[in-house]
């Protein structure tokens, strides 16, 4: 079970067992006409565009979501220097996650 997933390279008060290597998930919307319409009359007239950062950030949790099975599926406890890569493609989003999967231990 993933315990910390973390930007940083190192987690105080554990040290690295094995290092497992690259992990990743991702999480994408297909594009949506209407609502990529909405929101540019939306902008257009001055109104925010709450409910991309919405989705945005649901499809952030959904990534961290997947990257965690992944880095457990490798026999990892922790994911270290996590960063994200965002694709827009006409109207559709993908958010991948990835990180260095590791086994740590508690340092006592």
């Amino acid at each position: 079970m993933i315990e910390n997933v973390v930007t940083f390279e190192e987690v105080a008060g554990y040290r690295r067992r094995r290092d497992l290597g690259y992990a990743s998930g991702s999480a994408s919307r297909p594009r949506n006409v209407l609502r990529s319409t909405f929101r540019s009359l939306g902008m257009l007239i001055g109104f925010a565009p709450i409910e991309s950062l919405s989705e945005a950030d649901e499809l952030r949790g959904e990534a961290l979501t997947a990257l965690s099975s992944s880095a457990d599926a490798m026999g990892a406890n922790a994911v270290v220097g996590v960063q994200f890569h965002v694709a827009e493609e006409d109207g559709a989003c993908t958010v991948t996650a990835y990180g260095r999967a590791l086994d740590l231990e508690r340092v006592e």
